[in-house]
């Protein structure tokens, strides 16, 4: 008997992370990732010193840091759809489209089109930290720059770099 694929039912692993009922792990997921970031944060820059405690800090920021990383998350993943179904019409060979959905490192331009959506994720993770959950709980500017930064290297998503072979086996 002849082995039938689908290729067409196989989503990439970062696009998956947005359907339910992955998208409540990858809510619930995201919010321990950035829980402990902020503390993290909160403890390498000495905030302590700053007149904040720990837990004013954390409550007040946690929410905006989650939802904004989620936010900047699927910007990210909007880029890499949008390459990944347009690739064809704008000239994207299909080794290229390919890459950006199934496996980034089986193709150099497929890996440099995953980095970018990831540093435009990363990026909107740093202006929205910035400028909008720390503008208030950070007065100072350089350390609001470093806390804001270094949430979003940590924070960036890392997962649109996982090869969609892992979950198919006969892929």
């Amino acid at each position: 008997m002849k082995e039938i694929k689908l290729y067409n039912v196989i989503f990439p692993i970062w696009f998956m992370l947005f359907f339910p009922p992955v998208i409540f792990i990858t809510l619930f997921g995201n919010f321990v990732i950035d829980s402990l970031v902020i503390i993290a944060v909160f403890t390498m820059y000495k905030m302590a010193v700053h007149q904040i405690e720990l837990k004013s800090f954390y409550k007040r920021s946690i929410i905006k840091v989650w939802l904004f990383g989620f936010a900047a998350d699927l910007i990210g993943a909007i880029i890499l759809f949008v390459m990944g179904i347009t690739g064809d019409s704008i000239g994207l060979p299909y080794e290229v489209t390919s890459a950006v959905n199934f496996d980034p490192f089986s193709h150099p331009a497929g890996l440099a089109i995953v980095i970018f959506a990831m540093l435009i994720s990363g990026l909107f993770i740093f202006i929205f930290n910035y400028y909008f959950t720390f503008v208030r709980l950070i007065e100072d500017k350089r350390l609001r720059f470093k806390a804001a930064l270094t949430i979003a290297v940590i924070t960036i998503p890392w997962t649109f770099l996982l090869p969609t072979r892992w979950l198919y086996n006969s892929f």
